[in-house]
């Protein structure tokens, strides 16, 4: 049977057909569709352009195309209609990042064109909860960031990004991106931190937030204090205000060499449901 397939960049009359499309796994797009729920399908304010590749004029399958490269929903045939865009365009994006079975297609679809990358990571456990875990008390000293203590959060932040990407988000612009997202998340009350003599020992944030779900990242003990077990209870504070204010269900995902940190989630009751793979430039 012939199909008729074609591939365009999404307008904001397209919305509710593309939310339908993140909608259906609400876990994995949780960083996507928070965008989309916010800015819309606007270019301008969704800070890149979203594909859709549709199928007997059904839209099946997107690619947000900003600083990250994220298909979703895409099986084989999308993917590479996504992966040629994506040539015939150039490579404008930091990463490319997603369920890992569609990005490794699409990267390797991309990789003799855009290649070599800065760093493959094939397979980063998604992890999601739906409960607190028993036996665990959170620890009552992470709270949220207040909004006048940006000098305190900011160089935990820069440590975290740093030693989890392998560059400063201070380079290129002077970190004017990144001190921008930081207060977002501030300022939307979604940072969360443990504060001793004016130094943070531990925090994360809910960076992806719908009413479906919502995504911790950001997680990060000062090497100092680490090995003390201020993970597990701090994961467990921020599990708790992500469970009773944000969303039902929680999610994240961790590289799977990171074996402290998988061992934390699953103290405080994270499961793997899947995985995602992360393409750095």
């Amino acid at each position: 049977m012939l199909t008729t397939t074609t591939t365009r960049v999404l307008e904001p009359g397209d919305l509710a057909a593309a939310l339908a499309v993140l909608d259906r796994d609400p876990v994995a797009n949780a960083f996507v569709a928070a965008r989309v729920k916010v800015a819309g399908l606007d270019p301008w304010r969704l800070g890149g352009e979203m594909w859709g590749w549709y199928a007997d004029g059904r839209l099946a399958s997107l690619c947000y195309a900003g600083a990250n490269l994220v298909p979703i929903g895409a099986g084989p045939e999308a993917v590479r209609a996504f992966a040629d865009r994506a040539r015939r365009s150039g490579r404008r994006c930091s990463s490319i990042v997603g369920p890992a079975p569609a990005t490794t297609e699409l990267w390797s679809l991309l990789e003799p064109h855009w290649g070599p990358a800065r760093e493959v990571r094939p397979h980063q456990p998604l992890m999601v909860t739906r409960s607190m875990p028993a036996g665990i008390t959170p620890d009552p000293l992470v709270r949220r960031v207040r909004k006048d203590e940006m000098e305190t959060i900011m160089p935990a932040c820069v440590a975290m990004f740093t030693e989890e990407v392998g560059v400063s988000p201070l380079a290129g612009d002077g970190g004017l991106l990144y001190q921008a997202r930081v207060a977002e998340l501030v300022g939307s009350g979604r940072s969360f931190a443990r504060v001793e003599n004016g130094r943070v020992v531990f925090k994360a944030e809910i960076g992806a937030a719908t009413d479906l779900a919502c995504q911790i990242q950001g997680v990060w003990v000062a090497p100092e204090h680490r090995g003390k077990g201020l993970s597990v209870t701090g994961m467990a504070a921020v599990l708790g205000y992500a469970l009773r204010e944000v969303a039902p269900v929680v999610s994240l995902y961790v590289n799977d060499y990171n074996t402290a940190a998988r061992a934390t989630y699953r103290r405080v009751g994270f499961e793997e449901v899947g995985a995602f793979m992360s393409v750095l430039f």
